[in-house]
């Protein structure tokens, strides 16, 4: 009896080693098959998308967002995604939008009626007056004048409804999806708001803008008066005391608190930082856009007609150029982490498995 058990126990544990070999091949076969399929739907998922840092960094204002501007990659936020008013820093939307919808920033513009005696921050237009465009989005950007924002917006469309329509497709050209412009001036208004987040967005994309850039980062000129010329001064004290900051834009109402869109480039970097809604603007804004180009730099994920190979080779064994040189700010650590893929037509760069960007191939001979 004992022999036929014992028979018994090798047959059996013959058979369980069996059951367990086939189920660890089943799942290493499984397991590759998931990890290719999940490799496929990595390569087809749709536009890259700016990665967001997970840093919410200390500040003081009820929403923050730090970005950088030709990525638009989010470098800290806090709060970013509520919608808050945003007194005088609605004047970047205005300002892009007269300058895609203008002629000539040299052309004259009549003063309209309604332009005159507007509430607030002004350039004190008068009766009768007539200032090139430039001089208002001088008068403006410098001096926050509300009355320069009536006068611009009313010079491009009949109506300041009509040109409030004109800035909120501004803003979605640019990616901003959860705001709402009512009026070019930002003074406090019902359905008047925006985010931290689309607010860099906005900015960021008017920075691309030559004479945007310049103007916001003009410290002090002086423009046509009726009586004597007007001297402005930049309420961007930034722009006085560090030597890095390039723009962009002040705010405050009762409502809104003190709102400020900062912008600053260093170490071949140029972020832009937005606060709503808080009390040190100018020195939280300054510490988050110097910190950002501290800790993250343009790296270089493709470099220009140099052969591509794949981080993970497929059985295809692709291999590729691009055109142009790519960079992406990142830091360090993340540098590490960067994967690169091919598929038929682009060359693509994850970062933890997040698509940064995805630039064509040049198409290679036979």
């Amino acid at each position: 009896m004992g022999k036929v058990k014992s028979k018994r126990r090798q047959k059996m544990t013959k058979i369980a080693l069996a059951v367990i070999a086939v189920l660890m091949v089943a799942t290493f076969v499984a397991g590759t098959a998931m990890t290719s399929r999940g490799y496929a739907a990595r390569m087809a998922t749709g536009r890259p998308g700016a990665v967001g840092a997970a840093i919410h960094a200390q500040t003081s204002a009820r929403a923050m967002c730090t970005i950088e501007v030709s990525s638009g990659r989010i470098l800290y936020e806090k709060n970013a995604y509520a919608k808050l008013p945003m007194a005088s820093t609605t004047k970047v939307v205005t300002a892009i939008t007269v300058l895609e919808n203008v002629k000539s920033i040299d052309e004259v513009v009549n003063i309209h009626p309604k332009a005159i005696g507007v509430e607030g921050t002004s350039i004190y237009l008068q009766k009768g007056e007539q200032l090139t465009v430039r001089e208002l989005l001088l008068g403006m950007m410098l001096r926050s004048g509300n009355d320069a924002s009536n006068a611009l917006a009313l010079h491009i469309s009949k109506s300041l409804d009509e040109f409030s329509e004109l800035m909120n497709q501004t803003a979605l050209k640019a990616g901003a999806k959860n705001s709402s412009f009512r009026n070019p001036h930002g003074l406090d208004q019902d359905g008047h708001y925006t985010t931290a987040h689309d607010l860099a967005l906005i900015s960021a994309y008017a920075m691309k803008n030559p004479t945007f850039a310049e103007i916001v980062a003009t410290k002090d000129t002086r423009i046509s008066g009726k009586d004597y010329p007007r001297m402005l001064q930049n309420k961007n004290r930034l722009l006085r005391s560090n030597k890095n900051v390039i723009g962009i834009k002040t705010g405050f109402t009762s409502k809104a608190g003190r709102c400020f869109v900062g912008a600053l480039e260093r170490n071949d970097m140029q972020v832009v930082c937005v606060v709503l809604n808080c009390g040190p603007m100018f020195e939280e804004s300054e510490t988050l856009m110097q910190r950002g180009t501290n800790e993250f730099f343009m790296h270089k994920v493709l470099a220009a007609e140099t052969l591509i190979t794949p981080t993970h080779p497929d059985r295809f064994d692709r291999v590729g150029m691009v055109a142009e040189d790519h960079f992406y700010p990142l830091t360090e650590a993340e540098i590490k982490r960067l994967e690169i893929q091919l598929n038929d037509h682009d060359a693509c760069v994850f970062l933890d498995d997040k698509l940064l960007i995805a630039v064509p191939l040049i198409p290679m001979e036979e």
